[in-house]
């Protein structure tokens, strides 16, 4: 009997592949794994987002994401979904740590300031449901985008003028404005080596006594002023060589 099964589950798996996983699953009533998830406020204090991938090999899952305050009135409220085949159209952000075609994503409006909160997300098929709860205040979740349109020009045989504007997802950049930390790398002999600088409230900066000839690697991050949060991701990274010195 044991043989004639394992006999069978193995040519499910054969011929069907991950079609197969989703059918023993289904029958053995494995519910579904907990969403891993992850928020973040890409806009103080307007945009707040969650996130948490897609799982693989899994029956059709829904779910059901909702919010309240930790310690205000009973309220609970309705986080709106957008799935995954969705998120081209969506206000998401490139903070969230995987790529977005494979993200479920829930929009938090109208969050208070200095206010905890408690996240629920629900992960339900028809194994069963698997839930991830959390807490959190809207100041320790701030996390801009990456700046944007950064520039690197060089003024001489040693010296670089590196210039980036902010993100425009930071839509309140008048009432709180960013800071940002440079990083900049390069090699030398095959040694890599970098250097982080900052934090500088304009949106440029010149560096001095570098080495000529060298090539060096350029990337930005943003963070709120008064150090709400984490810095954003790293920008995309730029790329410049300096001239060598005329003998």
């Amino acid at each position: 009997m044991m043989a004639a099964l394992l006999f069978t589950v193995t040519l499910l798996l054969c011929v069907l592949g991950g079609q197969a996983l989703d059918l023993l699953r289904a029958k053995s009533g494995v519910p579904p794994p907990v969403p891993r998830v992850h928020c973040w406020c890409s806009s103080y204090p307007n945009v707040t987002l969650c996130a948490w991938p897609e799982p693989s090999h899994c029956p059709p899952t829904h779910y059901v994401a909702t919010y309240s305050e930790r310690h205000g009135q009973p309220i609970t409220e309705q986080c709106h979904l957008i799935p995954p085949s969705h998120n081209s159209s969506s206000p998401t952000s490139s903070s969230s740590s995987s790529s977005s075609s494979e993200q479920w994503h829930c929009q938090l409006p109208n969050l208070k300031l200095l206010t905890d909160y408690i996240i629920n997300v629900t992960a339900v098929n028809s194994g069963g449901s698997s839930s991830y709860l959390s807490s959190f205040m809207l100041e320790d979740i701030v996390k801009p985008d990456p700046p944007v349109d950064v520039r690197v020009s060089s003024h001489s045989t040693r010296n670089l003028l590196v210039q980036w504007s902010p993100p425009s997802t930071w839509t309140n950049l008048h009432i709180f404005p960013l800071k940002y930390q440079i990083m900049y790398q390069w090699e030398n002999r095959g040694i890599a080596s970098s250097v982080n600088l900052g934090p500088f409230e304009s949106a440029q900066v010149e560096l001095k006594g570098l080495s000529p000839g060298r090539e060096y690697l350029f990337q930005v991050c943003a963070k709120e002023l008064l150090d709400l949060g984490k810095c954003s991701n790293w920008s995309s990274p730029v790329n410049i060589t300096l001239p060598r010195m005329k003998p």
